[in-house]
């Protein structure tokens, strides 16, 4: 499928959508945040795709909202704006729950929206020289979508430092703060990234990926008692799934497992 904003192809099970407005420093739009659903979309149904990178083009990973969008924001009735901000949302609950891996590779700065992509992200790894923050308290706006994640991935002191303040932090403070796993140098991260993304579709079963995934999303979202017993039938369910079975062959038979 042929995209106007952003870039897709898939390569040895590992699907990369790269933002591509370079010239508008990847900033999104609405026409941006259609395309990234119908991406990750057709990754998810994709049998052929076990893990996903987000990335951006040119020097940015993303700069926010583009201005020509903002303007336009201003003059949009309530429930045209309502409209709007449920489409971002339905972007970052998809991103979010995705059943495949999803790594950012952050090898420019990630301004508002644009940290809060990588707020959704499974793993994410940035450029010493990439700065992140969330700045919409300083136009006047709102970190709204993005702070239920933000809460959940950092916790309430950080996220509170943050989304009230607005200011940008190093990539090292990002690390520190757990926004992202690690620091790469710039060289380096594209090979760092690939490997990662690589050693996950080689080292792990991809059911096993799904249900973790669910488990994380899901834990804090109930009481102690019904967070257990949902992870003792999500464990007898997988007990009985194929990967699991010929995992559990591999290791007893010391046969190197090939997923």
């Amino acid at each position: 499928m042929t995209f106007e904003h952003i870039l897709y192809n898939v390569t040895a099970r590992v699907a990369t959508i790269t933002l591509h407005r370079p010239e508008k420093r990847n900033a999104l739009n609405g026409a941006m945040v259609a395309e990234l659903q119908t991406a990750f979309s057709i990754a998810e149904k994709d049998v052929n795709v076990k893990v996903i990178i987000l990335k951006g083009s040119g020097e940015a990973f993303c700069a926010g909202a583009d201005l020509e969008y903002l303007q336009q924001l201003q003059k949009n009735t309530r429930e045209e704006n309502l409209t709007d901000s449920r489409s971002l949302m339905q972007l970052m609950q998809q991103i979010y729950y995705h059943d495949k891996v999803i790594i950012a590779q952050v090898e420019g700065h990630a301004i508002a929206g644009g940290c809060g992509l990588i707020t959704l992200c499974d793993l994410s790894y940035a450029v010493p020289d990439a700065l992140l923050g969330y700045t919409e308290v300083k136009i006047g706006f709102i970190p709204a979508l993005v702070s239920v994640f933000l809460v959940r991935k950092i916790g309430e002191g950080r996220a509170r430092d943050l989304l009230l303040t607005g200011r940008l932090i190093s990539a090292q403070k990002a690390e520190y703060y757990g926004l992202v796993n690690q620091v790469v140098p710039a060289t380096e991260i594209a090979e760092y990234v690939a490997k990662i993304a690589e050693d996950l579709c080689s080292g792990a079963s991809a059911n096993s990926l799904k249900v973790t995934k669910k488990l994380i999303a899901g834990v804090l979202d109930l009481p102690l008692e019904e967070a257990l017993e949902g992870a003792a039938q999500r464990n007898a369910e997988t007990r009985e799934h194929t990967d699991c079975q010929r995992g559990i062959q591999a290791f007893l038979t010391k046969e190197k497992m090939k997923w």
